[in-house]
């Protein structure tokens, strides 16, 4: 027995020296070379420089003595002297300093920029909802006719606000709404025509369920855009026995308007107060 086990070790030596003979010879592999994923700038730092860079410096107080340790720079304080400047003028030309009342007995609830007007006329109720966000149409340069001697005062466009805004009617004892989604044309804006023309027109007409706070995409919407005229008329003059006419229209834009610049001012405000950081 024991003759045989010392014959196992020369009989292994022998058959991996044969493989080693007929395997052709390989070169050992290398690691996968990394690219270096640090900012050269962080390279040249020594160990022990005074000079760093920003991102390696320690955290401390700010230079301005608040305690406060956060970033307060040059341009911070330019951003925060402009912002003054500009709050200060925006106040000036403010036309009012609380929002406008509605005519027609319609009562106002404000969250944010929404804004809602309801009336309650004979067994219906009649609400109209609009937001102030992207409610200023873009303004466009004048005539260019002025010859280049010529000193012309520079005077900044008034600035309206025309949001679009839903009008939902419900009746008494109805789970349904009939939704008129309106909009401002801004070929109409700020026009004074003989012939009385409506300044607000009818974008899309549906029935809502008033249990869903959200509306259902799969309930049928009525496009004006291809709508028989005749049919389009009534519903102007549904909207306008309901109090939704021109007179209601010229009303919502000054009291969106006066909603906006308000809105605008308290950004400026709270802009001011994140840049000072105080």
């Amino acid at each position: 027995m024991l003759p045989l086990l010392r014959c196992v070790p020369r009989v292994l030596g022998t058959a991996v020296a044969g493989i080693r003979a007929a395997a052709p010879s390989l070169p050992l592999l290398q690691p996968a070379s990394r690219p270096c994923a640090r900012p050269f700038g962080l390279l040249s730092v020594r160990a022990g420089s005074v000079q760093l860079p920003g991102l390696l410096r320690p955290w401390g107080p700010c230079g301005c003595g608040c305690g406060c340790g956060g970033l307060h720079t040059e341009g911070d304080r330019a951003f925060v002297e402009f912002l003054n400047d500009e709050i200060k003028e925006e106040k000036k030309i403010q036309k009012y300093k609380s929002l406008p009342k509605m005519s027609g007995g319609w009562e106002l609830e404000v969250n944010g920029t929404e804004a809602k007007l309801v009336q309650k006329v004979a067994g219906e109720k009649v609400t109209v909802t609009f937001n102030i966000n992207n409610s200023i149409p873009p303004t466009y340069d004048g005539e260019e006719g002025t010859s280049e001697g010529q000193k012309v005062e520079e005077q900044e466009p008034e600035l309206t606000s025309t949001p679009n805004f839903v009008v939902e009617v419900v009746k008494d004892g109805s789970n349904k709404a009939l939704v008129l989604d309106c909009h401002f044309p801004e070929d109409e804006i700020g026009q004074e025509e003989e012939d009385q023309s409506d300044i607000f027109s009818i974008k899309e007409v549906s029935f809502q369920s008033t249990g869903d706070s959200d509306w259902k995409d799969t309930n049928y919407t009525l496009s004006t855009d291809s709508l028989d005229w005749g049919l389009y008329d009534h519903l102007m003059d549904f909207l306008a026995d309901r109090g939704v006419d021109n007179t209601f229209a010229d009303e919502l834009v000054e009291l969106s308007t006066a909603l906006e610049h308000q809105e605008y001012i308290t950004f400026l405000e709270d802009l001011k107060g994140f840049v000072k950081s105080q």
